[in-house]
């Protein structure tokens, strides 16, 4: 899929995208090999929707996603971005080539919220200066207009004011996500990574969490990368869902397409674990064989292959290629025509 879209509201679009770590061993520490995180991997995202990207722990999509904002660096590939800032013409720049002024430059337009509010916030600074923090960087801090504006993102999360004084440590964890949701808004960015922001919180929480993010993604005109592994968060949350296993994009699509009608085998898997609203009706949960492939020394052909209960000869030798089967509906499967899968809804 190396030409996913033209379309002019794409925000951020992703290119064959590549981000591998060496493997180093010795006293000299020579590279013996390369762990694959993210492996060849194209996506985009449109102004103010939500992307969700889900899968199995470690299979590379936090890796996927900080490389697409070059808090990594990727090894190849290019990261599209529709930026304000850098571009006069509205046209896209690849983050991918830019230098580390011009990245400071990006920084004002893309922000994250990070999984665990306790360790994403200073202790020793208060609120006000946690908020304040990305202002001063950038020299947009304005002192008392400063000031007023920090009250108000802290209205905007469902804080007060007068909570500008206090440290992190006064706050539940609900509330410290929400700072840190405050301080991801102060530069008025219009992308923001959202990385396992309610996987730490309480499961009543979580849905008080998800609704402000929905309704700041109104209000500041947002766009988000959402990163779970919890697939019942990101049916409630995003527009479209891409799904990855073993650092490669394996399904992409609506949530509706991908929850009801599924094109990968491995999706369909993810999909019988989701708890069923029935428990008179539990769906049949499809168990895969085997253990993750190492990332290291992945299979050939479709990484999925070992543990797939579709899997023929060609699977084994030949790489499938992430190809539109349907309108807005993208798969990596060499048979996604012929199968019949079964999906989940859990709303």
């Amino acid at each position: 899929m190396s030409e996913l879209t033209t379309d002019q509201d794409i925000l951020l679009e992703i290119r064959n995208l590549k981000k591998y770590f060496p493997i180093q061993k010795g006293f000299m520490r020579r590279t013996v090999g390369h762990v694959k995180a993210v492996d060849d991997v194209s996506f985009f995202i449109r102004k103010g929707e939500t992307l969700g990207l889900v899968g199995e722990s470690g299979c590379g999509k936090t890796t996927t996603s900080r490389t697409a904002i070059r808090l990594y660096d990727p090894t190849d590939g290019q990261i599209m971005f529709r930026s304000k800032l850098i571009s006069d013409d509205d046209s896209m720049v690849d983050l991918a080539s830019l230098s580390k002024s011009q990245l400071k430059s990006i920084r004002r337009e893309i922000s994250m919220v990070f999984q665990d509010p306790i360790n994403a916030l200073n202790p020793r600074m208060s609120v006000a200066d946690i908020i304040r923090d990305p202002l001063r960087v950038h020299g947009l801090d304005e002192g008392k207009a400063t000031d007023r504006e920090i009250a108000r993102l802290l209205e905007a999360v469902g804080l007060r004011a007068e909570h500008m004084d206090r440290y992190p440590h006064e706050f539940s964890g609900g509330q410290r996500q929400r700072i840190g949701i405050a301080r991801a808004l102060a530069l008025r960015p219009s992308l923001i990574l959202l990385d396992e922001p309610v996987s730490a919180l309480d499961v009543s929480i979580q849905a008080q969490t998800l609704n402000l993010l929905m309704d700041l993604q109104d209000e500041f005109n947002l766009t988000y990368l959402f990163v779970a592994h919890d697939l019942s968060v990101v049916e409630y949350i995003s527009d479209r869902v891409a799904v990855m296993y073993v650092g490669r994009l394996v399904e992409m699509a609506t949530v509706e397409d991908l929850y009801s009608r599924p094109k990968h085998p491995y999706t369909e898997a993810l999909l019988s674990a989701v708890p069923h609203p029935d428990p008179r009706n539990p769906a049949k949960r499809v168990k895969l064989e085997g253990q993750v492939p190492d990332p290291s020394n992945p299979p050939t052909g479709c990484h999925f292959h070992p543990r797939c209960p579709y899997a023929k000869d060609r699977c084994k030798t030949e790489v499938p290629i992430l190809r539109e089967v349907q309108p807005n509906q993208y798969v990596a499967c060499h048979f996604a025509e012929e199968l019949e899968l079964v999906g989940a809804t859990t709303t």
